[in-house]
């Protein structure tokens, strides 16, 4: 299958289908649309995924996955860096992770740049 459907919220059921708009299980009967399962399960109505499409919350370790530079610093943050403990905010311009990078100090970065461990 192409894509990753959520289970069932009635039955729990694995094995449900989409069937136009709607999410549909085989087993109860039970059609939802999957917009109002994802505003159920985050509190905020948001969820971030980093760059191969994982789920992040806040505590995870992240690793960037391509150079970044920095301003005011010589050098940038090198592919491979490990960031712990990320928190997840709604940040200025895409970059709603907030954190602390060794060597560099607090900074915001990205969803889309890093991938979780």
């Amino acid at each position: 299958m192409s894509e990753n459907l959520p289970p069932c919220p009635k039955c729990s059921s694995e094995y449900t289908y989409a069937m136009d708009a709607l999410v549909v299980c085989p087993e109860c009967g039970h059609e939802w649309s999957p917009a109002e399962t994802a505003g159920a399960a985050d509190p905020v109505g948001r969820v971030v995924r980093d760059a191969v499409g994982n789920v992040l919350s806040d505590g995870d370790t992240v690793t960037v996955v391509k150079a970044l530079k920095v301003k005011g610093s010589p050098s940038g943050i090198k592919a491979g860096t490990k960031v712990r403990n990320i928190r997840l905010v709604d940040g200025v311009d895409g970059h709603d992770i907030d954190c602390r990078v060794e060597g560099f100090g607090a900074m915001q970065l990205k969803s889309s740049v890093v991938k979780k461990v």
